[in-house]
């Protein structure tokens, strides 16, 4: 199993890469992570100043802590091979390819990335859209082993459109405990799907609330204004970090050491919760330290 990457990814934030003035923008906001995207923003014939535009973003260090993430065409299309092969020459933190159905395609784009001498960060997210995909999770979770799949990103439009079903996110809660147990089987990250109405704030939080429950590590997200509810809604709360200090202090003390039961506030608490708490206090600690950058 390999080891999940614990660095915040509250919000992610997709930018179309043909806007010029929104990769600029990028470059200010306090999303965890910006996802470049040359697929469904992007027009056909736009698609190569995209690709460009991206490539030159991410080699520009403008960004300053953010993720950098490029979302490619699918492996179907015609612009599939030219995007690989840009995107893995510029050092992209990972590339993300839609409409993935199998472990088959995870096994050929690893193969294709080694091929175009990606470097060894840059990792492979895929998009689960597809009803194969969600089929077929636990196999394609698996590919993680291989070093370069890293993150599951879940897109609900896609899935409704090829269910032939209506956008109705009770629908795909199976999808969504499916993908997010492979992804933890397999030491990876996993990203809820977007929501639409970028006018409803509270339609909104309480996605981000529902998808913080089922296990997600954020929320991708399609508007700016979006950034500022999944970044509170998946962080630690305040009781969250209080609660993790106070077992790590108990497990601290010397009248506990050896213990692997004690009580904490008059709850039982094993070393399990030890490591729970340590992990929630690296993770506000990232938090801390990437907001003040």
């Amino acid at each position: 199993m390999t080891d999940i990457d614990h660095r915040p990814r509250r919000s992610c934030l997709y930018m179309p890469a043909s806007n010029a003035r929104a990769l600029e923008k990028a470059k200010t906001l306090s999303a965890d992570t910006i996802i470049f995207d040359l697929e469904d923003a992007v027009a056909p014939e736009a698609k190569s100043e995209a690709r460009a535009q991206a490539c030159a973003a991410v080699t520009s260090g403008d960004y300053g802590p953010r993720e950098l993430v490029v979302r490619i065409n699918g492996m179907d299309t015609e612009w599939f091979a030219d995007d690989l092969q840009q995107v893995c020459a510029s050092g992209a933190a990972a590339i993300l390819v839609p409409k993935i159905r199998s472990a088959a395609d995870i096994v050929t784009l690893t193969e294709r990335m080694a091929k175009a001498n990606a470097e060894n960060t840059t990792r492979l997210w895929a998009m689960i859209e597809m009803p194969l995909a969600v089929l077929n999770i636990g196999e394609i979770a698996a590919q993680a082993e291989r070093g370069r799949l890293s993150a599951f990103v879940m897109g609900f439009n896609d899935l409704a459109k090829e269910m032939r079903a209506e956008q109705d996110r009770a629908l795909f809660t199976p999808a969504m405990a499916q993908t997010v147990m492979a992804a933890r089987a397999h030491g990876m990250a996993v990203l809820d799907s977007v929501y639409n109405d970028f006018k409803d704030p509270e339609g909104l939080e309480a996605e981000c609330r529902q998808g913080r429950k089922y296990g997600f590590d954020g929320k991708t997200l399609i508007h700016p204004s979006q950034i500022a509810i999944a970044n509170r809604i998946f962080a630690p709360g305040g009781d969250q970090i209080a609660e993790a200090r106070a077992i790590v202090a108990a497990f601290a003390d010397p009248a506990n050491t050896g213990k692997g039961v004690i009580t904490v506030d008059g709850k039982m608490t094993e070393i399990l919760h030890l490591r729970q708490a340590e992990q929630t206090l690296a993770f506000a600690e990232m938090i801390a330290t990437r907001d003040s950058g």
